[in-house]
Formats: C-alpha cells, sequence, structure tokens
C-alpha cells in the first residue's frame, strides 16, 4: 500500500467511525425520549438526523474517490467495500432512530401504560449493547466482538417473536390503550432491524479481518448467499 492510500485509508476509518458515534448517539437519545416521554429530546434525534445524512454522503463520495483514484486491490478493495456497507446501515440506524423517536412523541401525548406486556428494557439494553460492540469491533478489527454481536442478535429476535402473542392479549384485556400498544410493535419491530443492522457491521468487520464472507448462523465456506435480505422484509 502507498503512503497515500494509507492516510486515505486512515482518513476513511475517522470518518466512518464519526458516523458511528453519531448513529449511536441518535439510538440513545431516541431510547431515553421513550423512557422519560420527553417530547424535545425527540424533536432534537429528528432534528439531528441530518448531519448523519451529510456524513454519510460525505463518505461515500470519499470512498468513490478513493477507488477512481488508486484502483486498490484485495485487502484494500475489501476494505473499501466494508466502509460502503457499514456507511450505508448507520445512516439507516441513525434512520431507525428517528422513527423511534416518533414513536416516542406520539407516546408522550397519550397516557403511560401501567406496564409493557414483553421485554422492550432487555429489547433495548441488547439492541444498543449489539450496536455498540459492532462499532468497537470496527474500531479495532476485533474477531471476537463482532462473533459476539452475531450471537447476541438471537436473543433479540427472541423478545421480538415472543412480543406479539403478549401485546395481543394485552390488547385484548385493556383496548382502550389500542394505539399504545401498536406504537410498541413498532418499537420492537424498530429495534430488531437495528439490531439486523448492527448484525450487518459485525459480519463486515470479519469480511474485512478475515477475507470470508460471513452469514449470521453460518459458517464462511458453505454461505454464499446474497447479503442478509431480512432488513428488506416490510420496507
Amino acid at each position: 500500500m502507498t503512503t497515500h492510500l494509507q492516510r486515505q485509508f486512515d482518513r476513511l476509518r475517522i470518518m466512518i467511525i464519526q458516523v458511528g458515534a453519531l448513529a449511536e448517539e441518535s439510538l440513545q437519545l431516541a431510547i431515553r425520549a421513550i423512557n422519560e416521554r420527553d417530547v424535545d429530546l425527540a424533536r432534537q434525534v429528528i432534528a439531528d438526523d441530518r448531519r448523519v445524512d451529510l456524513m454519510e454522503i460525505e463518505v461515500e463520495e470519499e470512498c468513490l474517490h478513493t477507488l477512481a483514484l488508486y484502483q486498490p486491490l484485495a485487502n484494500d478493495l475489501r476494505f473499501l467495500i466494508a466502509v460502503l456497507k457499514i456507511n450505508n446501515d448507520l445512516e439507516r440506524i441513525a434512520d431507525l432512530s428517528t422513527k423511534l423517536a416518533e414513536q416516542a412523541i406520539f407516546l408522550a401525548e397519550k397516557p403511560e401504560l401501567q406496564s409493557i406486556p414483553f421485554d422492550l428494557a432487555g429489547m433495548v439494553s441488547r439492541a444498543a449493547t449489539m450496536l455498540r460492540q459492532s462499532l468497537d469491533s470496527l474500531v479495532g478489527l476485533d474477531i471476537g466482538q463482532a462473533r459476539e454481536v452475531l450471537v447476541a442478535d438471537d436473543e433479540v429476535d427472541g423478545i421480538h417473536a415472543s412480543m406479539y402473542a403478549s401485546v395481543i392479549q394485552a390488547m385484548r384485556q385493556n383496548p382502550q390503550n389500542l394505539e399504545q400498544y401498536i406504537h410498541m410493535i413498532n418499537i420492537s419491530r424498530t429495534l430488531e432491524r437495528i439490531a439486523d443492522y448492527a448484525v450487518n457491521i459485525a459480519e463486515d468487520v470479519l469480511y474485512v479481518a478475515q477475507g470470508d464472507i460471513v452469514r449470521h448462523g453460518g459458517h464462511p465456506e458453505d454461505d454464499m448467499d446474497v447479503r442478509d435480505n431480512r432488513l428488506e422484509r416490510g420496507e
């Protein structure tokens, strides 16, 4: 690798970490807005999403400029491909955080539910931890942390899958809270999608570090499917 290309890669690493920090901040603030029924904080999350959008565009343009100028091969090309994918995933996480903020605004304007019929706190904690671990694995190309993210995704999926029956039962028992419960379903689904994007980031870290295309639930040697399509359901 030439000195100029190394400097460019260092710049890209800093930029993608900055996008990750903004996306993580958006998620944390959106979660706080839900928990504290804070409309002003939720509106701040929505307004600040523009920062992530602009940074995402800047990273993409920088990657394309690097591809055109240096025409990297092998490991260098793999790094650029991963940065492009991770950049897009982080922008989507920020977008989903604005959706959580919108749910927070709605719920804050309705009577507070006496109880939530599924483990929302557990789901929030796991999704936020998965994002943090995926970003940490990106900073240090930490294979161990990346693999922990893949394992943790099953827990989030499990909570989300069991949530429906619990919420439907709560709807029948408390029909006056129907709208709030529907928004709780949307929150659960959004958190599950954020966790899936964290998995994508971890998979791309493994791709950069090892050169293997890893898909959650499989092994590098027998997994030749295209990128996880779960995120396309319902979009």
